[in-house]
């Protein structure tokens, strides 16, 4: 858990005072010297503290007299009390990100949205880093709905199609999850791996079959929707659909893509029948690693017990 910076905290505990009507407009709030005293921190953090009440509006420096609440001081502190918590910060990432992709995220962009200051922001969540895993563990909050299926295919097949559901969702969430060997410490994450190996438990699986069987679906599927984010960002980028795009590149692609080029690829794209659906390519690859599990399973390949 990150602790939150002496500052923020200094600032939150002013933020509050002007809030309640404890400090009203043109009080002096407490000096840097007052600061120091009080909560037993250096200066530059107590000047850091008065900074950021600054930056959001709620306090003035007067030469001569000091620094005072403003004359809205009150009322902004209490609008973003009222409008300001994690799971809103949470919620108005990932609808920014839906539309805009993970590199439109931005903390100042954010703090944008509520009409507040990047400080004010830092109170709720710490870093962005942190707000990508705030983001990711709500998408997986929510599980499969429905009654549980029978049998381990039947099991694994929802739970795979739950997760490429959540990447067409959310397109960013593919990337953002894409740490097979530094996993995030997402306990909501950590709940579909459980779903997942709960599924595989009983069938003579070796731990690490069933880690790799684990492994291999959230790899399969993360990296297909990797072409939704993709598709997004080349969307943005070009103004076009993949459509339009296709259409677009048909002359180029005439005339490089003769028979006696590509004796085999020119016979299968001489028509118009095959139309590229990730969801549908997801599927059919879905399909093909079961299969791998099922004859693992049912041949009875098992490895030995390292033990």
């Amino acid at each position: 858990m990150t602790t939150e910076p002496p500052y923020l905290r200094i600032a939150g505990e002013i933020r509050r005072r002007i809030a309640s009507g404890e400090l009203g407009p043109g009080d002096p709030v407490p000096s840097t010297r007052r600061i120091t005293q009080e909560w037993g921190v250096a200066m530059a953090t107590a000047t850091k503290a008065l900074g950021a009440l600054a930056q959001e509006g709620l306090v003035r420096a007067v030469p001569g007299v000091g620094t005072l609440v403003a004359e809205s001081g009150r009322e902004r502190a209490t609008t973003q009390g009222r409008q300001l918590s994690r799971e809103r910060v949470i919620r108005a990432a990932i609808a920014l990100v839906d539309e805009e992709g993970l590199a439109a995220l931005s903390m100042r962009r954010i703090a944008t949205e509520f009409g507040t200051s990047t400080m004010a922001l830092y109170r709720h969540v710490p870093s962005k880093g942190e707000l990508v895993r705030l983001m990711a563990e709500a998408v997986f909050g929510s599980g499969p709905a429905g009654p549980r299926p029978t049998g381990w295919r039947p099991m694994l097949e929802r739970e795979a199609r739950w997760l490429w559901k959540q990447y067409e969702q959310h397109p960013w969430l593919a990337r953002a999850m894409a740490h097979l060997t530094r996993p995030m410490a997402s306990p909501n994450a950590m709940l579909f791996t459980e779903r997942v190996l709960s599924a595989l438990t009983g069938l003579g699986l070796a731990p690490e079959q069933m880690l790799h069987i684990h492994l291999t679906v959230l790899g399969y599927a993360q990296g297909i929707a990797m072409a939704v984010e993709l598709e997004l960002q080349a969307r943005q980028d070009s103004g076009m659909t993949a459509d339009e795009w296709m259409t677009s590149m048909e002359p180029r692609m005439d005339a490089i893509q003769t028979p006696t080029a590509y004796p085999v690829l020119s016979t299968l794209f001489g028509n118009d029948s095959f139309d590229l659906e990730l969801g549908t390519l997801f599927e059919f690859g879905l399909a093909r690693v079961l299969d791998g599990v099922e004859a693992l399973v049912e041949g009875g390949t098992v490895a030995a017990d390292p033990k």
